[in-house]
C-alpha cells in the first residue's frame, strides 16, 4: 500500500504544499472551507500528520523527563499520578526513569533524557547526589528543570518542597504533649536538606520544652521498612529502648513497630511510634501509625505546572522555592490510655 504524503494531498486538490501545511497548522490565513476540505480529503485518501515532523517545526518534543530515586515507598508514584494530571491535560508525554538511589545512574538517566530531547525535566535527587556540576550547567543553558523533595541548597532552580522543619516539630511536640519523655529519631540519609530539616525540627521541639536530647536519641536509620526493622532490633539487643520514636518516614516507622511487635512489645504502652508521609499502610498497619501527611498529588502537579510554564516561557525564570504544609494525622500508635 503507498504512503501518503502531503504532496499527494496536494496534487488531489491542486493546491500547493504550504497551503496543505497551513490547514494541518491550524494557521490563521487560510480560509475555513478550504482548511475542511482538505481535512476531510487527506482523511479520505488516508493522510495524517507525522507527529515527529511536527513536533521538529516547533522544536518541542512534546516530552517532559521525570528522574525519582526508587519507587519501593508509594511516596514517589503518587507524585508521579499528579504530574501526570497536568502533563496529560496539556499533550505532554513523560518518559519516567529510576537512579535507584544512585549519582551515576542519576547522572546517566539525566543525559539519556537529555539526549531523547525532551522539553524539561522534573527531578528528585539520589541520597547520594554531591556534584550538581552537570545540572548547574544545564540550568545556566536555560534548560527547565523543576526539583522537588530533595534539593540541594546550591542549585539555583525552581523547586516544590514540603514544610519537613515544621511537621517533624509538630510531630515531635505531639509525643512530648503526650507525656513522653525519652524520644528517639530515626533520620536518614544525614546529607540529604529534608532529613535535616526533620532532625532539626525534632530537637528544636525538645528546646522549646527544655528537653535533653543525648546525642544516642538521634540514631542514622533509612528510608525502608528494613531500615527500622535494623536499628530497632539493635535497640532491644542493647536495651536501650525509648519512651517514644519519631521516624523520618512511614516505612521506617512501619519497620519498627514489625520488630517490636515481634519481641512482645507493645504499641503504644511500651513504646509510642509516629512516622512522616502518609504512606497507604500507615491507616492499615496494626496499631494505626500516626503519621504526618504530605500532599503527594499536589507536590506532582505543581511541579509539572511550574515545568510547563518555563517551557513556554520566551524568557528566563527567576528560580523560586514552593513550600507545601501538610496534617498531622494522630492514631493510635502515639496516643496514651
Amino acid at each position: 500500500m503507498k504512503h501518503i504524503t502531503i504532496k499527494d494531498v496536494a496534487k488531489k486538490l491542486n493546491l500547493s504544499i504550504s497551503t496543505i501545511s497551513r490547514a494541518f497548522n491550524d494557521k490563521y490565513d487560510i480560509r475555513e472551507d478550504t482548511r475542511e476540505q482538505i481535512l476531510k480529503c487527506a482523511k479520505e485518501m488516508g493522510y495524517y500528520p507525522n507527529p515527529m515532523a511536527k513536533k521538529l517545526q516547533q522544536q518541542c518534543s512534546y516530552q517532559i523527563g521525570v528522574i525519582v530515586p526508587e519507587f519501593l515507598n508509594s511516596f514517589f508514584p503518587e507524585v508521579i499520578i499528579g504530574i501526570q494530571e497536568i502533563t496529560a491535560k496539556e499533550g505532554y508525554q513523560l518518559l519516567i526513569m529510576q537512579s535507584n538511589e544512585n549519582a551515576d545512574q542519576e547522572l546517566a538517566n539525566i543525559k539519556t533524557l537529555e539526549s531523547s530531547m525532551v522539553d524539561g525535566i522534573i527531578i528528585s535527587l539520589s541520597k547520594e547526589t554531591k556534584d550538581i556540576a552537570y545540572l548547574q550547567e544545564l540550568l545556566d543553558n536555560n534548560f527547565p528543570i523543576i526539583f522537588f523533595n530533595r534539593t540541594i541548597s546550591e542549585l539555583k532552580a525552581t523547586a516544590v518542597v514540603f514544610d519537613d522543619y515544621k511537621w517533624a516539630f509538630f510531630a515531635t511536640e505531639h509525643l512530648i504533649q503526650q507525656g513522653y519523655k525519652k524520644i528517639f529519631h530515626l533520620t536518614g540519609p544525614k546529607d540529604l536538606n529534608l532529613c535535616k530539616k526533620r532532625k532539626q525540627g525534632f530537637i528544636d521541639a525538645h528546646r522549646k520544652y527544655n528537653l535533653d536530647i543525648k546525642p544516642e536519641y538521634i540514631i542514622e536509620g533509612g528510608f525502608f521498612i528494613d531500615d527500622g526493622i535494623r536499628v530497632v532490633n539493635e535497640l532491644i539487643k542493647t536495651n536501650n529502648l525509648p519512651d517514644a520514636i519519631f521516624a523520618v518516614n512511614d516505612p521506617s516507622a512501619i519497620g519498627a513497630i514489625k520488630a517490636l511487635k515481634k519481641h512482645g512489645f507493645r504499641i503504644p504502652e511500651d513504646v509510642a511510634i509516629v512516622g512522616f508521609t502518609e504512606s497507604r499502610l500507615s491507616d492499615v498497619i496494626d496499631p494505626p501509625l500516626t503519621t504526618v501527611m504530605q500532599p503527594t498529588f499536589e507536590i506532582g502537579r505543581t511541579s509539572a505546572q511550574l515545568l510547563i510554564e518555563q517551557i513556554k516561557s520566551k524568557h528566563q525564570i527567576e528560580p523560586k522555592t514552593i513550600v507545601l504544609n501538610g496534617k498531622l494525622n494522630i492514631r493510635e500508635s502515639s496516643l496514651k490510655s
